[in-house]
């Protein structure tokens, strides 16, 4: 892994990135962070009121990052309400929202993502186009990965589908049998797809556990993205180099 601590990626090494997509390429993180809030909030709230506990809501500053950022729907259920030793059925992805299981409140969680991506438009980061555009023209290929089955629309709607050239989603993830990140298997499946071995690609991520799937992973280079205040732990988890916003990173010509 690299030390550097420039945010320098030379064509000469790496012959390929792969971005996550939520939060480094399209500007839906806060959107994601509202409809877990929202979600768990109701049913926190009336679990409050059925046992007579405190109602503690979920807070996005401690709560979103740890527990479900980054990750597949259903995981990131089950990692929160583990959080607060809240126990439920895993039930089935083909359950229904109200249905009080882990795939219930992952399938509620959804509709609220998509009833506030469907009431606004999505978009990306321009200072990421400007980095894709960069390496492409320094012959760089690119990939995009995300936990969500909804990467397909979400990188329609944001008008930056055409940027990579493999995607690897929730919905590939599912049909291959890939575990979430942690795990890396999502980010060596778009290496894979790209013609590229892991030490020859970068990871680009937001989330501590995607940084720690590209560190598992063997990638030549991790590189985290703080847009939340927390390249501490983003570091701790295993990004080489963190920066603010990626028109920080320098790409360097063969």
């Amino acid at each position: 892994m690299s030390t550097s601590l420039e945010a320098i990626i030379p064509a000469a090494r790496f012959d390929a990135v792969v971005f996550d997509m939520d939060g480094v390429v399209t500007q839906t993180a806060t959107v994601h962070a509202a409809a877990w809030k929202a979600l768990f909030d109701a049913f926190l709230e009336e679990r409050a009121l059925l046992t007579d506990e405190p109602f503690r809501p979920f807070d996005i500053e401690a709560d979103y990052l740890p527990y479900v950022d980054g990750k597949a729907r259903y995981d990131g259920v089950r990692d929160f309400l583990a959080s607060r030793s809240i126990v439920l059925p895993w039930g089935s992805p083909s359950d229904p929202p109200d249905s009080e299981t882990v795939c219930g409140l992952g399938n509620r969680k959804n509709d609220y993502f998509l009833r506030a991506v469907a009431e606004h438009s999505v978009q990306p980061f321009p200072t990421t186009v400007a980095l894709i555009a960069r390496l492409h023209d320094a012959g760089v290929g690119t990939a995009v990965i995300s936990a969500s089955k909804n990467t397909t629309a979400i990188l329609n709607a944001a008008s930056v589908a055409g940027l990579f050239a493999a995607q690897v989603d929730g919905t590939v993830a599912e049909r291959l049998g890939l575990p979430g990140k942690p795990d890396p298997a999502v980010f060596v499946e778009a290496a894979r797809r790209l013609g590229v071995a892991p030490p020859r690609a970068v990871v680009v991520e937001d989330a501590e556990a995607g940084v720690a799937a590209g560190h598992a992973g063997g990638f030549g280079l991790v590189i985290g993205v703080d847009r939340s205040d927390h390249a501490q732990a983003l570091r701790q988890h295993g990004a080489d180099v963190v920066v603010k916003d990626l028109g920080e990173v320098t790409v360097v010509p063969r």
